[in-house]
C-alpha cells in the first residue's frame, strides 16, 4: 500500500437513551477533545495497514501495540509506523492467540479488528470484555449464534463495537440519506443494493504471478486467497452483505424506528469458481476438482417492519465491472446508482424522463463532506476510510456510543447465515432475530447527524 505524506493527504486529499440509563458509567468521565487515543490493531495485512495508515495522520491518535503472526505484516507495518516518526509499537506475533496477551494491557483505549471474518467475533468479544472498545472489520460475523454473541457481551459489559462498514459514508449515499431525510424521495418503499464485485482474481492468487494471478487458494494461496476462498467451497448464501446493506439500513433507520422481519434467498447454479480454476491452470489442476457450494448470483428479499422492501444482490464469481447497485425509491422519486441517474415527480424537469444526479449530490452533499472532504480525498475507497475510522476514534475519544453500533454489527452480519438457511430450506422465508429485542421501536436514529459521525 502506498503510504502518502502528510502534505500529500492533507493537499488533496447510543448506546440510545434508554440503553444509556442502563450503562450510564459508559458515558461519564469523557475525555477531553483535545485527548490521546491510545488504538492497537489485531491484523495488519493488506486491510489492517490501510486502518493503520489512517491513524497515522492523527496527531491524536497513539499506536500502542500491533498483533499479527505473519512476520511480513509485523514488518510491513512497523516500517510505516517509523517512517511516520513515531514510537514503535508493542508486537504481539506469537501464533493466532496472542491478542488476549494484548488485551490486557491497560494503556489501550479502541482496538481495529482487520482478521479473517472467523476471527472476527472471538477477538470482538474478547476486547470488550477487556474494557475496551472494538472495531471490526466487515462482515462482523458469520454465524447467527456469533451475531448474538456480539449483542449479548456488548448489553453484559457496556463496551462498544462498531462494524467498520466503510460504505455507510460513500459521498453519494450518503447525499441520498440526506435527501431522504428531508423528504425528497417522498415516503421511502423499496431499496437495492449488493455487492457486485468479481472477485476470482482475489479468491484464487498465488501471489506470484503479475497481479496475482493464478488457480490457487487454501495453503497455497496468497493474501484473502488463504482463507477467503473456503467459504466458496463450503458455503452457499450472501457471504458479504454489509457493504450495500448498511447504507440501505441508514436511509429505512433499520434498528431505529424499523426493523428487518423476514428474508428469502435463492441462489443460480455455481459454475464461474470452476471455469476461473479451469481457464487459469488447466483442467488438470487439483483444483478444478473441487466442488464451489456458493451460487453464482445469490438472490437475498428482505421484508422490514414498516412495509419496505429490500434486496440485496451478492455477484463474486463472474466477469463483471464493479457495482452495488443501489437504489433508492420512494413514493416521489427514485435514484440509481448504476449511471447515477434520479428521477423525482414534479421536480425532474421532464415527466418519465431521467436525469443526471450530480447536481443533486452538490445540493445535497452531506455535512460531513462537505467538512471533510480535502481531507479524506486520498483516504483508502475514494475517501471513505476516513471517515469510518474517524467515526471510530471520535467515539473512543468521547467515550460515546458509535454511530454504527453492536446492533447494526448483528443485524446486518446475519443476512448472511440466514440466506444460506433460507436456499438450504429451498428458498423458505427465514425469520431474522430483533437483536435490539424491542429497542427498535423507540431508539433514534443517530448516524450523520453529528460532525463526528
Amino acid at each position: 500500500m502506498q503510504n502518502p505524506t502528510r502534505r500529500q493527504f492533507i493537499r488533496t486529499a447510543t448506546i440510545t437513551g434508554t440503553a444509556a440509563s442502563v450503562f450510564p458509567t459508559i458515558l461519564t468521565g469523557a475525555k477531553p477533545a483535545d485527548s490521546t487515543v491510545r488504538l492497537a490493531f489485531i491484523g495488519v495485512g493488506a486491510r489492517g495497514r490501510s486502518h493503520v495508515a489512517q491513524a497515522l495522520f492523527r496527531d491524536d491518535v497513539q499506536i500502542t501495540a500491533i498483533c499479527d503472526p505473519d512476520p511480513e505484516a509485523i514488518s510491513r507495518t512497523k516500517a510505516m509506523i517509523a517512517k511516520a516518526g513515531r514510537k514503535e509499537p508493542v508486537v504481539y506475533d506469537k501464533g493466532d492467540e496472542a491478542f488476549r496477551d494484548m488485551l490486557k494491557r491497560d494503556d489501550i483505549d479502541g482496538v481495529v479488528i482487520a482478521t479473517p471474518w472467523e476471527w472476527h467475533v472471538p477477538m470482538a468479544v474478547a476486547t470488550m470484555k477487556a474494557g475496551k472498545y472494538a472495531a471490526v472489520e466487515v462482515s462482523a460475523t458469520v454465524t447467527l449464534k456469533e451475531s448474538w454473541d456480539l449483542v449479548d457481551t456488548f448489553e453484559k459489559t457496556g463496551s462498544h463495537c462498531m462494524i467498520l462498514e466503510n460504505v455507510c459514508y460513500r459521498r453519494d449515499v450518503l447525499s441520498v440519506l440526506n435527501m431522504i431525510r428531508q423528504g425528497m424521495f417522498g415516503e421511502m418503499l423499496y431499496a437495492h443494493c449488493g455487492y457486485q464485485h468479481d472477485l476470482r482474481n482475489i479468491k484464487f492468487n498465488d501471489g506470484k504471478s503479475i497481479g496475482g494471478v493464478g488457480a490457487e487458494f487454501g495453503a497455497k494461496g496468497y493474501s484473502e486467497a488463504h482463507w477467503r476462498t473456503q467459504h466458496s467451497v463450503d458455503r452457499n448464501g450472501d457471504l458479504y452483505p454489509t457493504h450495500g446493506l448498511g447504507p440501505v439500513a441508514h436511509w429505512l433507520n433499520i434498528n431505529r424506528g424499523n426493523q428487518f422481519v423476514r428474508l428469502t434467498s435463492m441462489a443460480t447454479k455455481s459454475r464461474g469458481l470452476h471455469k476461473y480454476v479451469v481457464d487459469k491452470g488447466g483442467a488438470n489442476h487439483p483444483n478444478a476438482k473441487v466442488n464451489f457450494k456458493l451460487g453464482d448470483v445469490v438472490t437475498t428479499m428482505v421484508q422490514c417492519a414498516n412495509g419496505e422492501n429490500i434486496v440485496i444482490i451478492h455477484d463474486t464469481n463472474s466477469p463483471r465491472p464493479y457495482s452495488l447497485g443501489f437504489r433508492a425509491q420512494g413514493t416521489q422519486g427514485i435514484w440509481m446508482d448504476d449511471n447515477d441517474m434520479i428521477y423525482l415527480e414534479g421536480t425532474s424537469p421532464k415527466p418519465h424522463t431521467w436525469e443526471p444526479f450530480a447536481a443533486y449530490q452538490e445540493k445535497y452533499d452531506h455535512p460531513l463532506w462537505k467538512r471533510h472532504a480535502q481531507t479524506a480525498e486520498n483516504a483508502g475507497h475514494g475517501g471513505i476510510d476516513f471517515f469510518v475510522l474517524r467515526a471510530f476514534i471520535e467515539s473512543v475519544k468521547a467515550k460515546t456510543p458509535p454511530p454504527i453500533d453492536v446492533y447494526d454489527a448483528a443485524a446486518w452480519s446475519a443476512i448472511s447465515p440466514l440466506s444460506e438457511q433460507s436456499i438450504a430450506g429451498g428458498s423458505k422465508s427465514v425469520e431474522i432475530p430483533d437483536f435490539t429485542r424491542g429497542k427498535w421501536k423507540s431508539n433514534k436514529p443517530i448516524f450523520g447527524l453529528t460532525d463526528n459521525f
